[in-house]
């Protein structure tokens, strides 16, 4: 392999990047968004506008013959005060759709997060560089996926050879929305989130609208998903709700269906499943809103815990086993006039028989290995055989 040949700069233009909402043009690059400027001015609080700046699902797409490829970019990275710092973001390369490298980039900014206090201070940091040499000659389509928990401004794509877009491929394109479980939490690398994972292996292109601390049923988030084409629409909805106490299930019920209605909007036919929440023992009965453990975090671990009061549930507040029920309700209810609208129980992704053996680390979020299982049992329940998800439909159905 020939890695001495001069490197060509190519613009990073939207025809190069897939599962970004927007591109925002900056000073030194592009900064993907997966959510467009009006609804990141709709009312989005701090949490929301981080969490879709950290470009979950989004990924350099192009065919080429380069046997060398370099990405210029700023990742901006979390840390918390008064813990160990964290790894940096991971990068995957794939060619040809199979894993061929990881990477990380270092430098960058970093924010550091009081946990005490809530405050955040940015410490500025320099650009870097990542490298991927060696690749095999030829031409093949190569995809390098951002890390999912960090924002990352790119900066200037190189490579040994011209880039041109990756050709349409006619896989449906799969549009989620979800939390943070949804956004990546603590899965390995970009591409083994469980939406990854889950959209290789059923063959569909992901736009992953997974937002930490963000699925609370937001109106602009509903109009993005109403406006973006889309063949298949999942909504995973439950457990920001809860540990949030954002409402009650006065509220809540007419807010699902709000949020449905906007949707279908823009996609009356299109197949929609309602994801409810997947097993978190201590939200099932009990209701948020969450916190972090004080004690846990002096002694270096982080783990959350419900504050709330079981029997407050009889005046209306939400946990996990109210909103499961009212979920299937409420599909059960609207898939009368609604032959495309679907229902899955998150337990069958994540239940009382993965608890014991994979449990959640901090007692909120699954880990890599439970990622993988959540991905490869959404893909066999709902984008394979007889899932609802499964049949092939026409592109941008609407």
């Amino acid at each position: 392999m020939n890695d001495d040949r001069p490197l060509i700069t190519t613009p990073i233009t939207a025809d190069l990047v897939r599962g970004a909402v927007e591109l925002e043009r900056t000073e030194r690059g592009v900064l993907p968004h997966r959510l467009p400027a009006a609804a990141r001015a709709r009312g989005a609080d701090g949490q929301v506008l981080l969490a879709e700046v950290q470009p979950s699902g989004v990924r350099l797409a192009f065919r080429t013959r380069a046997t060398a490829v370099e990405l210029d970019a700023l990742p901006t990275r979390r840390a918390y005060r008064g813990a160990p710092p964290r790894p940096g973001g991971v990068y995957d390369l794939l060619v040809d759709g199979g894993l061929a490298a990881r990477g990380s980039i270092g430098g960058g900014n970093v924010l550091t997060v009081d946990m005490t206090t809530g405050t955040t201070d940015l410490e500025p940091g320099p650009v870097g560089t990542l490298r991927f040499g060696d690749l095999p000659a030829g031409v093949k389509d190569i995809e390098l996926w951002l890390p999912f928990n960090e924002i990352t401004e790119l900066v200037a794509l190189r490579t040994d050879a011209p880039v041109e877009p990756t050709p349409d491929r006619g896989r449906r394109v799969w549009m989620h929305h979800g939390s943070s479980i949804s956004h990546g939490s603590d899965a390995a690398s970009p591409t083994t989130t469980w939406p990854a994972l889950a959209a290789a292996r059923g063959g569909v292109e992901l736009v992953n609208l997974g937002f930490g601390g963000g699925a609370l049923l937001d109106p602009f988030t509903a109009r993005t998903m109403r406006d973006l084409p889309a063949d298949l629409i999942s909504v995973k909805m439950g457990i920001n709700l809860v540990n949030t106490d954002a409402m009650r299930l006065r509220a809540f019920t007419p807010a699902v269906h709000g949020f449905l209605d906007t949707i279908r909007d823009g996609h009356p036919t299109t197949p929609l499943l309602v994801v409810s929440p997947i097993l978190c023992p201590i939200h099932e009965d009990t209701p948020g809103p969450s916190a972090f453990d004080e004690a846990a975090f002096a002694a270096g671990k982080l783990l959350m815990r419900a504050t709330g009061d079981p029997a407050e549930r009889a005046a209306g507040k939400l946990t996990l086993e109210v909103i499961r029920e009212e979920l299937a309700r409420i599909v059960e209810e609207r898939a009368a006039g609604d032959p495309y609208l679907h229902h899955l129980d998150g337990r069958l992704l994540y239940g009382s028989d993965d608890i014991a053996e994979l449990p959640l680390p901090d007692e909120l979020h699954p880990d890599a290995a439970a990622h993988r299982r959540m991905g490869e049992r959404f893909a066999d329940l709902v984008l394979t055989g007889d899932g609802p998800f499964a049949a092939p439909g026409g592109r941008w159905s609407r």
